[in-house]
């Protein structure tokens, strides 16, 4: 098994097709771990010239990887909470602990004092394996609390999940459901899902997301407008972005940008015209989001960070992410 530490002109593109092959591999990846997740992040926001990719291979073949970024002493999971929902080391799930020591090795070689992994869903493997391993080594690590993310188990089919739903929720959204459907002559929910069609509905999408609230216009500066089209559009070629858009009479209310795993829809971030917020706009579009999961079969609607009290309403329950540190002794 060997260790290796890429340096930070390597570029993660440099290694999509592993990489990729890694993800679909390991007990469970969400595209903030994908490469270029990863590398729109880092170009778009500074981080190239601080980003390191550590790999452990044997035989050939990747079974584990971990990008980071330096700050001084520090080594921290590439990427930042305020817009990564998760991360993880990826670890292929076939592959023994022994991944994680070589992980370790290859870091050893590195001069930091702490490292800092962050964006852990609790009970996830590296919070299982890691920390022992680490204190074997003689260093101290110190698991904490930085988050949850509602999530909704989904069964299989929508009257099954409205009557999961206590009776005031499921009559509360019903009859929103109702109103807003009623606000308009015809309704149509679709997704895009192909590089062209996602970076065709970003105009409408980015347009929705920062006219529905004050907080997300000033979220949405033109640094972040500008990762959001490369992130939305790079992603969308390896199949995991569904774009949807809500219509009233023919023209797009709500949008909505999630991510699909496969057996679980990510809700990243939506918007909508206010001027139908009298007919819960911003509500039922999740809602109708979340159907539309359903209807395709996923296991999971995840509305990932944030325990706004409508994701309960909606039947949610909390996913905790956790951040692990780990600090080694100063050399004598």
């Amino acid at each position: 098994m060997t260790a290796t530490n890429l340096t930070a002109e390597t570029a993660p593109e440099d290694l999509t097709e592993e990489w990729c092959t890694l993800l679909a591999s390991c007990e469970r990846s969400v595209p903030f771990q994908h490469p270029a997740f990863q590398a729109a992040w880092a170009d778009n926001f500074g981080a190239r010239s601080t980003y390191h990719v550590v790999t452990v291979h044997e035989d050939g073949r990747l079974l584990a990887l971990a990008p980071f970024t330096r700050a001084g002493d520090r080594l921290r999971l590439g990427g930042d909470p305020e817009i990564f929902d998760y991360m993880d080391i990826a670890v292929a799930a076939d592959a023994d602990d022994s991944a994680y020591d070589g992980l370790l090795n290859a870091l050893a070689a590195q001069p930091w004092r702490e490292l800092v992994l962050w964006g852990l869903t609790e009970g996830c493997r590296t919070l299982r394996v890691l920390p022992e391993l680490a204190r074997r080594r003689g260093w101290t690590a110190e698991e904490d609390f930085e988050a949850v993310c509602p999530r909704v188990a989904l069964p299989a089919d929508w009257e099954t999940y409205l009557a999961g739903l206590s009776k005031k929720d499921r009559h509360e959204l019903r009859r929103k459901m109702r109103r807003f459907q009623e606000a308009g002559a015809g309704m149509e929910v679709y997704r895009l899902s192909t590089p062209d069609e996602v970076r065709a509905g970003l105009d409408d999408f980015l347009h929705l997301h920062t006219i529905s609230r004050h907080d997300k216009r000033e979220f949405m500066t033109p640094q972040m407008e500008a990762f959001f089209r490369r992130m939305a559009v790079d992603l969308a070629a390896h199949g995991l972005v569904r774009l949807f858009f809500v219509e009233l009479d023919g023209k797009r209310v709500a949008g909505l940008l999630a991510f699909d795993t496969g057996t679980e829809l990510l809700l990243y971030n939506s918007g909508y015209d206010p001027a139908y917020s009298y007919a819960s706009v911003g509500l039922v579009s999740k809602a109708l989001t979340l159907q539309a999961a359903i209807a395709e079969g996923k296991a999971v609607f995840d509305f990932m960070r944030g325990a706004e009290p409508y994701k309960y309403d909606m039947g949610a329950t909390d996913l905790e992410v956790h951040t692990l540190t780990i600090t080694r002794p100063a050399p004598p």
